[in-house]
């Protein structure tokens, strides 16, 4: 016996249905009025395509606080008595979509029928007045409460065109605001072709003038001219900061976008990201923070596109992450790093007040395209023990090495660097250890990384010294922790050096590190395993400079001055390192103690 299973129709909730899209598909309820002014766009460019009778296209928003309403009216093409039922009463079904699917309305930016649910978001009631260019003699008044049911009643015909009416819900009265609602539509429509006035027809359009990248040459001769309109264009879509310089989009690199992106006047830090891209399709705008679209460094820039190839989310409130955006992100990409270069050739004051508040985060940029690398890289500074120098400054003065401090700022061996005129790169900060090994790689020489044991190899020259002498030295200097080795090195003034063991440091940070369940596993496991293999019994190494009158003279010195001279010494270099008990030595009170005493028992007192 055979069995047949049967084919069920799914049946659809529409209460259900209605609430869910009404009320959950909008991030904002203020898109409501981009959602209804992009329909009444749309119902022009329907007139435009079918309509031969000449006619002006516009849409008109008038907010009235005191009735609490919110009204959009156009001069486009109407709706039948039957096109109210087939499209404005139908969910997902849209006027638009059969016009796309005989190729035309490239214009026009409804896709999904859905917009008109936007209205019961913010609506206690809606009324829809309308009258048809192919029946102009009818007039038609659509009204509903929520989406679930409608009314259809003959009104007198007037005009052909379409008048929304919301009657805005207590919560949302905001949109019934004549400045919130031109804040809104200046924002969303400012690239929208048909003119949309607030009020009255004859008022001023909002979206008027069209955005320079629109502008011909003719209309707009003058470059000085052509560059101050994109300033003004662009500081209206930058939210936080002025913008410093402008780079003008133009559809390449397998990008169709066209627009403005600029560099931001505010100063930012290493892992500042303000980035903000503002997106329009088809004259509307559906994203606001596109910021993705920019690439990671770019955390001081900024931009406006319309780039028609790409596609919204159903909500219209985003972009969908498609080959297109990825394309349109390469675009943008592209045409910031030649932007830079252009401006650093053509306009380089402009480029060192772009260097200048970004300096940091150019840094870590520069890191990430080997161009952006190429074009910064002797002009960007690293922070020193001198201040913020250039790479090649830093290079030209230690003989093509590079010294870089991995610890704390004001060990000795900055002391002894600030006594050689040698700048030490502060290799904690942002993207500077990375960097500085990137420029020495190019230009040749050498990093020498302080407190490694590679590094203090190349700095400090073991002394071969006879046994009584390296015992007398290490009765005079040693401490728990801390290694005494004999050596020679410049310059004579300077009698010791304590090197804290960075590697060490790093494995008692670890071990003590309360946050280490914000680690990841296998991240903190690879350190560990690194810092296991390291002896914890040697923190700090301490260089004697055999090469120095003080040390020499307390080689020679009986036994007690001798103590006390290695006292005096021994504080003073804690107070020249900034350091404590964890970094391998004894405290600066202790030090200063040290220091008082030794100085006391020195000075000639009847012995």
């Amino acid at each position: 016996m055979t069995e047949f299973a049967e084919l069920v129709r799914t049946q659809v909730d529409l209460s259900g249905l209605m609430r869910v899209l009404a009320k959950n598909l909008y991030s904002t309820p203020e898109v409501a009025v981009r959602e209804l002014v992009q329909n009444a766009h749309d119902s022009c460019v329907r007139r435009q395509l079918e309509d031969k009778s000449p006619f002006s296209p516009r849409i008109v928003v008038r907010p009235d606080a005191a009735h609490g309403t919110l009204t959009i009216e156009d001069t486009g093409a109407g709706l039948t008595r039957e096109e109210i039922d087939k499209y404005l009463a139908t969910v997902g079904a849209g006027y638009t979509g059969r016009l796309r699917e005989k190729g035309l309305g490239e214009s026009l930016i409804g896709q999904f029928g859905i917009g008109f649910l936007s209205a019961y978001v913010v609506s206690e009631h809606v009324e829809l007045f309308t009258t048809s260019f192919q029946t102009p003699s009818e007039g038609f008044c659509f009204a509903s409460s929520g989406g679930e049911r409608y009314s259809v009643r003959p009104h007198p015909a007037s005009a052909v065109g379409t008048r929304v009416v919301l009657h805005l819900n207590d919560r949302f009265r905001l949109l019934a605001d004549a400045n919130a609602v031109a804040t809104l539509l200046q924002r969303y429509c400012c690239l929208l072709p048909i003119p949309i006035h607030l009020n009255s027809p004859e008022s001023p359009a909002l979206n008027r003038p069209p955005p320079p990248w629109r502008l011909s040459a003719d209309e707009v001769p003058s470059p000085l001219r052509r560059r101050k309109l994109a300033m003004e264009f662009a500081q209206r879509f930058e939210r936080y900061f002025e913008p410093l310089c402008t780079f003008d989009l133009s559809p390449s690199h397998g990008g169709e976008a066209r627009g403005l992106l600029w560099i931001q006047d505010g100063g930012t830090f290493g892992t500042s990201d303000n980035r903000n891209v503002s997106v329009f399709v088809r004259g509307m705008m559906v994203s606001r923070d596109a910021r993705e679209l920019l690439p990671e460094w770019a955390g001081f820039c900024g931009g406006v596109l319309e780039a028609d190839g790409l596609n919204p989310t159903a909500s219209r409130e985003d972009i969908q992450k498609d080959a297109a955006f990825h394309a349109t992100a390469g675009q943008l990409r592209e045409t910031l790093i030649a932007g830079m270069a252009a401006l650093a050739e053509d306009e380089p004051a402009t480029w060192r007040r772009v260097l200048s508040r970004h300096n940091q985060e150019m840094l870590g940029a520069a890191l990430c395209d080997e161009r952006l690398f190429e074009l910064v890289s002797d002009a960007l500074k690293v922070p020193t023990s001198e201040g913020e120098l250039t790479l090649p400054a830093i290079r030209r003065r230690g003989g093509a090495k590079v010294h870089v401090s991995t610890g704390e700022a004001g060990g000795s061996e900055e002391v002894l660097f600030r006594a050689l005129g040698v700048p030490v790169v502060d290799g904690t900060r942002y993207a500077a250890l990375p960097f500085t090994r990137r420029y020495v790689e190019r230009e040749g020489g050498a990093v020498v990384l302080l407190g490694t044991k590679e590094g203090t190899a190349q700095l400090f020259k073991p002394a071969d010294v006879e046994a009584p002498v390296a015992e007398r030295l290490k009765s005079l200097f040693a401490e728990e922790g801390v290694e005494v080795i004999p050596a020679r090195f410049s310059p004579p003034a300077l009698p010791l050096v304590l090197v804290p063991d960075r590697d060490v440091e790093l494995k008692e940070r670890l071990a003590r590190d309360e946050a280490d369940k914000r680690i990841g596993a296998a991240v903190l496991g690879l350190a560990r395993a690194f810092t296991a293999t390291l002896a914890s019994n040697v923190r700090a190494r301490l260089y004697l400079n055999l090469d120095a009158p003080a040390m020499r003279a307390l080689l020679e010195a009986p036994p007690e001055r001798a103590r006390e001279g290695a006292r005096l010494l021994r504080a003073l270099c804690t107070l020249m390192a900034h350091r404590d008990e964890q970094s391998g030595g004894q405290s600066v009170s202790a030090a200063l103690e040290q220091l008082s005493s030794a100085v006391a028992w020195l000075l000639p007192s009847g012995r």
